[in-house]
Protein backbone atom coordinates (compact mmCIF):
# COMPACT_ATOMS: atom_id res chain seq x y z
CA UNK A 1 0.00 0.00 0.00
CA UNK A 2 1.45 3.37 -1.07
CA UNK A 3 1.57 5.96 1.68
CA UNK A 4 -0.07 9.32 0.93
CA UNK A 5 2.62 12.04 0.74
CA UNK A 6 2.37 14.51 3.61
CA UNK A 7 1.90 18.24 3.00
CA UNK A 8 1.18 21.30 5.16
CA UNK A 9 -1.51 23.95 4.74
CA UNK A 10 0.65 26.92 5.65
CA UNK A 11 -2.25 29.41 5.87
CA UNK A 12 -5.90 28.92 6.79
CA UNK A 13 -8.51 30.58 8.99
CA UNK A 14 -10.07 27.87 11.12
CA UNK A 15 -11.56 30.39 13.54
CA UNK A 16 -13.89 31.80 10.89
CA UNK A 17 -17.58 31.04 11.47
CA UNK A 18 -17.65 28.99 8.24
CA UNK A 19 -16.13 26.15 10.28
CA UNK A 20 -18.06 26.53 13.54
CA UNK A 21 -20.32 23.54 12.97
CA UNK A 22 -17.63 21.02 12.04
CA UNK A 23 -14.16 22.27 12.93
CA UNK A 24 -12.96 18.90 14.26
CA UNK A 25 -14.28 17.14 11.17
CA UNK A 26 -12.50 19.62 8.89
CA UNK A 27 -9.20 18.95 10.67
CA UNK A 28 -9.80 15.20 10.47
CA UNK A 29 -10.57 15.36 6.74
CA UNK A 30 -7.36 17.28 6.17
CA UNK A 31 -5.34 14.62 7.93
CA UNK A 32 -7.03 11.89 5.92
CA UNK A 33 -6.02 13.71 2.73
CA UNK A 34 -2.38 13.86 3.83
CA UNK A 35 -2.46 17.46 5.15
CA UNK A 36 -0.83 16.64 8.45
CA UNK A 37 -0.25 20.22 9.66
CA UNK A 38 -2.18 23.47 9.38
CA UNK A 39 -1.29 27.02 10.41
CA UNK A 40 -4.44 28.94 11.33
CA UNK A 41 -4.08 32.70 11.13
CA UNK A 42 -5.47 35.30 13.52
CA UNK A 43 -6.21 38.55 11.64
CA UNK A 44 -7.29 40.73 14.59
CA UNK A 45 -5.27 40.50 17.79
CA UNK A 46 -8.35 40.74 20.02
CA UNK A 47 -9.38 37.37 18.57
CA UNK A 48 -6.06 35.73 19.45
CA UNK A 49 -7.46 33.78 22.45
CA UNK A 50 -10.01 32.00 20.24
CA UNK A 51 -7.41 31.18 17.59
CA UNK A 52 -4.95 29.96 20.23
CA UNK A 53 -7.66 27.71 21.68
CA UNK A 54 -8.13 26.03 18.29
CA UNK A 55 -4.40 25.30 18.05
CA UNK A 56 -4.40 23.95 21.59
CA UNK A 57 -7.42 21.72 20.91
CA UNK A 58 -6.14 20.13 17.70
CA UNK A 59 -2.74 18.45 17.56
CA UNK A 60 -2.05 19.18 13.85
CA UNK A 61 -2.88 22.90 14.14
CA UNK A 62 -0.39 25.72 14.78
CA UNK A 63 -1.18 29.41 14.73
CA UNK A 64 0.06 32.90 13.95
CA UNK A 65 -1.37 36.31 14.77
CA UNK A 66 -1.23 39.86 13.54
CA UNK A 67 -3.37 42.69 12.24
CA UNK A 68 -4.60 42.18 8.69
CA UNK A 69 -3.98 45.28 6.56
CA UNK A 70 -7.68 45.58 5.71
CA UNK A 71 -8.36 45.82 9.46
CA UNK A 72 -5.47 48.14 10.31
CA UNK A 73 -7.63 51.26 10.46
CA UNK A 74 -10.27 49.58 12.63
CA UNK A 75 -8.03 47.90 15.21
CA UNK A 76 -5.63 49.27 17.82
CA UNK A 77 -2.10 49.45 16.42
CA UNK A 78 -0.23 46.33 17.46
CA UNK A 79 2.96 46.76 19.46
CA UNK A 80 6.20 44.83 19.13
CA UNK A 81 5.94 43.92 22.82
CA UNK A 82 2.44 42.54 22.32
CA UNK A 83 3.49 40.35 19.40
CA UNK A 84 6.67 39.09 21.05
CA UNK A 85 4.69 38.16 24.16
CA UNK A 86 2.30 36.05 22.05
CA UNK A 87 5.30 34.34 20.49
CA UNK A 88 6.10 32.66 23.81
CA UNK A 89 3.31 30.15 23.18
CA UNK A 90 4.76 26.83 21.92
CA UNK A 91 2.33 26.62 18.99
CA UNK A 92 2.65 30.28 17.92
CA UNK A 93 4.84 30.01 14.81
CA UNK A 94 4.55 33.21 12.75
CA UNK A 95 3.96 36.98 12.79
CA UNK A 96 0.92 38.08 10.80
CA UNK A 97 -0.80 38.17 8.60
CA UNK A 98 0.18 41.74 7.94
CA UNK A 99 0.95 43.66 4.78
CA UNK A 100 -0.63 46.16 2.41
CA UNK A 101 -3.96 46.07 0.57
CA UNK A 102 -4.64 49.04 -1.68
CA UNK A 103 -7.31 47.21 -3.68
CA UNK A 104 -9.99 47.38 -1.00
CA UNK A 105 -8.52 49.74 1.61
CA UNK A 106 -6.22 52.23 -0.14
CA UNK A 107 -7.61 55.03 2.06
CA UNK A 108 -5.82 53.50 5.08
CA UNK A 109 -2.45 53.14 3.33
CA UNK A 110 -0.50 55.13 5.92
CA UNK A 111 -1.72 53.18 8.94
CA UNK A 112 -1.21 49.94 6.99
CA UNK A 113 2.43 50.88 6.41
CA UNK A 114 2.90 51.77 10.08
CA UNK A 115 1.34 48.46 11.14
CA UNK A 116 3.50 46.52 8.67
CA UNK A 117 6.67 48.04 10.10
CA UNK A 118 5.63 47.01 13.64
CA UNK A 119 5.15 43.43 12.45
CA UNK A 120 8.51 43.43 10.66
CA UNK A 121 10.19 44.51 13.89
CA UNK A 122 8.40 41.72 15.78
CA UNK A 123 9.62 39.18 13.22
CA UNK A 124 13.15 40.50 13.63
CA UNK A 125 12.83 40.34 17.42
CA UNK A 126 11.36 36.83 17.62
CA UNK A 127 13.04 35.11 14.68
CA UNK A 128 9.61 33.91 13.53
CA UNK A 129 8.61 34.29 9.88
CA UNK A 130 6.59 37.28 8.75
CA UNK A 131 3.36 36.38 6.92
CA UNK A 132 2.53 38.93 4.22
CA UNK A 133 -0.73 39.82 2.47
CA UNK A 134 -0.06 41.96 -0.60
CA UNK A 135 -2.65 43.34 -3.01
CA UNK A 136 -2.33 46.25 -5.44
CA UNK A 137 0.59 47.66 -3.43
CA UNK A 138 3.63 46.11 -5.07
CA UNK A 139 5.97 49.12 -5.06
CA UNK A 140 5.40 50.07 -1.42
CA UNK A 141 5.52 46.43 -0.39
CA UNK A 142 8.86 45.75 -2.07
CA UNK A 143 10.34 48.96 -0.69
CA UNK A 144 9.24 48.47 2.93
CA UNK A 145 10.19 44.78 3.05
CA UNK A 146 13.62 45.58 1.57
CA UNK A 147 14.25 48.54 3.88
CA UNK A 148 13.37 46.41 6.89
CA UNK A 149 15.60 43.57 5.76
CA UNK A 150 18.54 45.91 5.26
CA UNK A 151 18.11 47.17 8.83
CA UNK A 152 18.00 43.62 10.20
CA UNK A 153 17.42 40.38 8.26
CA UNK A 154 14.25 38.37 8.90
CA UNK A 155 12.36 35.55 7.23
CA UNK A 156 9.06 35.94 5.38
CA UNK A 157 6.42 34.24 3.26
CA UNK A 158 4.34 36.06 0.66
CA UNK A 159 1.09 34.32 1.47
CA UNK A 160 -1.40 33.51 -1.29
CA UNK A 161 1.00 35.06 -3.78
CA UNK A 162 -0.84 36.53 -6.76
CA UNK A 163 1.09 39.74 -7.38
CA UNK A 164 3.53 40.77 -10.11
CA UNK A 165 6.69 39.07 -11.29
CA UNK A 166 8.54 42.16 -10.02
CA UNK A 167 7.30 41.71 -6.45
CA UNK A 168 8.07 37.99 -6.65
CA UNK A 169 11.65 38.80 -7.66
CA UNK A 170 12.02 41.38 -4.89
CA UNK A 171 10.82 38.85 -2.31
CA UNK A 172 12.95 36.01 -3.67
CA UNK A 173 16.02 38.25 -3.79
CA UNK A 174 15.60 38.74 -0.02
CA UNK A 175 15.44 34.97 0.51
CA UNK A 176 11.69 35.01 1.12
CA UNK A 177 9.15 32.35 0.15
CA UNK A 178 6.12 32.40 -2.16
CA UNK A 179 3.02 30.49 -1.12
CA UNK A 180 0.80 28.90 -3.74
CA UNK A 181 -2.95 29.04 -3.07
CA UNK A 182 -5.97 27.80 -5.01
CA UNK A 183 -5.64 30.85 -7.29
CA UNK A 184 -2.66 29.13 -8.92
CA UNK A 185 -4.94 26.27 -9.93
CA UNK A 186 -7.60 28.46 -11.56
CA UNK A 187 -7.76 27.93 -15.34
CA UNK A 188 -7.07 31.60 -16.12
CA UNK A 189 -4.02 31.86 -13.84
CA UNK A 190 -1.34 30.83 -16.35
CA UNK A 191 0.59 34.08 -15.87
CA UNK A 192 0.75 33.41 -12.14
CA UNK A 193 1.80 29.80 -12.74
CA UNK A 194 4.63 31.11 -14.92
CA UNK A 195 5.83 33.28 -12.02
CA UNK A 196 5.90 30.25 -9.73
CA UNK A 197 7.62 28.12 -12.37
CA UNK A 198 10.43 30.69 -12.58
CA UNK A 199 10.96 30.64 -8.80
CA UNK A 200 13.35 28.26 -7.03
CA UNK A 201 11.58 25.11 -5.87
CA UNK A 202 13.12 25.51 -2.41
CA UNK A 203 11.13 28.74 -1.84
CA UNK A 204 7.62 27.40 -2.48
CA UNK A 205 4.89 26.68 0.08
CA UNK A 206 1.27 25.61 -0.40
CA UNK A 207 -1.84 26.82 1.38
CA UNK A 208 -5.60 27.16 1.15
CA UNK A 209 -6.40 30.56 2.72
CA UNK A 210 -9.60 28.68 3.58
CA UNK A 211 -12.48 29.29 3.78
CA UNK A 212 -11.63 31.35 0.66
CA UNK A 213 -10.26 30.53 -2.80
CA UNK A 214 -11.13 26.86 -3.14
CA UNK A 215 -9.19 25.27 -6.01
CA UNK A 216 -10.88 23.22 -8.71
CA UNK A 217 -12.83 20.95 -8.46
CA UNK A 218 -14.27 22.79 -5.42
CA UNK A 219 -14.10 26.33 -6.82
CA UNK A 220 -17.03 28.49 -5.77
CA UNK A 221 -17.59 26.51 -2.58
CA UNK A 222 -16.14 26.82 0.91
CA UNK A 223 -12.47 25.94 0.96
CA UNK A 224 -10.92 23.81 3.71
CA UNK A 225 -7.38 22.64 4.58
CA UNK A 226 -7.80 19.21 2.99
CA UNK A 227 -8.08 20.90 -0.40
CA UNK A 228 -4.42 21.93 -0.20
CA UNK A 229 -3.85 18.67 -2.05
CA UNK A 230 -5.50 20.03 -5.23
CA UNK A 231 -3.22 23.06 -5.25
CA UNK A 232 -0.18 20.87 -4.59
CA UNK A 233 -1.13 18.61 -7.50
CA UNK A 234 -1.16 21.69 -9.74
CA UNK A 235 2.12 22.81 -8.19
CA UNK A 236 3.75 19.51 -9.08
CA UNK A 237 2.56 20.00 -12.65
CA UNK A 238 3.95 23.55 -12.74
CA UNK A 239 7.38 22.31 -11.67
CA UNK A 240 7.27 19.17 -13.82
CA UNK A 241 7.54 16.87 -10.82
CA UNK A 242 5.82 13.82 -9.46
CA UNK A 243 3.38 14.75 -6.72
CA UNK A 244 5.40 12.98 -4.01
CA UNK A 245 8.54 14.89 -5.01
CA UNK A 246 6.78 18.26 -4.96
CA UNK A 247 5.11 17.42 -1.63
CA UNK A 248 8.48 16.52 -0.11
CA UNK A 249 10.01 19.76 -1.37
CA UNK A 250 7.26 21.95 0.10
CA UNK A 251 7.50 20.04 3.39
CA UNK A 252 11.23 20.73 3.57
CA UNK A 253 10.57 24.39 2.76
CA UNK A 254 7.91 24.70 5.46
CA UNK A 255 10.20 23.06 8.03
CA UNK A 256 13.00 25.46 7.13
CA UNK A 257 10.85 28.59 7.31
CA UNK A 258 8.55 27.57 10.16
CA UNK A 259 11.32 25.94 12.17
CA UNK A 260 9.40 26.34 15.44
CA UNK A 261 6.53 24.25 14.08
CA UNK A 262 8.96 21.64 12.73
CA UNK A 263 10.66 21.38 16.13
CA UNK A 264 7.43 21.27 18.13
CA UNK A 265 6.85 18.28 20.36
CA UNK A 266 3.69 18.08 22.51
CA UNK A 267 4.19 18.10 26.25
CA UNK A 268 4.08 14.57 27.59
Amino acid sequence: MTQTPLITDSHCHLDFPDFDEERAAVVARAQEAGVHRMVTICTRLRQEPQVRAIAEAHAPVFYAAGTHPMSAADEPLATVAELTALAQHPKFVGIGETGLDYHYTAESAEIQKKSLRVHIEAAQETGLPLIIHARAADDDMARILTEGYRDQPYSCVMHCFSSSAELAKAALDLGFYLSMSGIAAFPKSQELRDIFAAAPLDRILVETDSPYLAPPPHRGRRNEPGYTVHTAIKGAEVFGLEYAEFAAATEANFDRLFAKAAAYRPAS
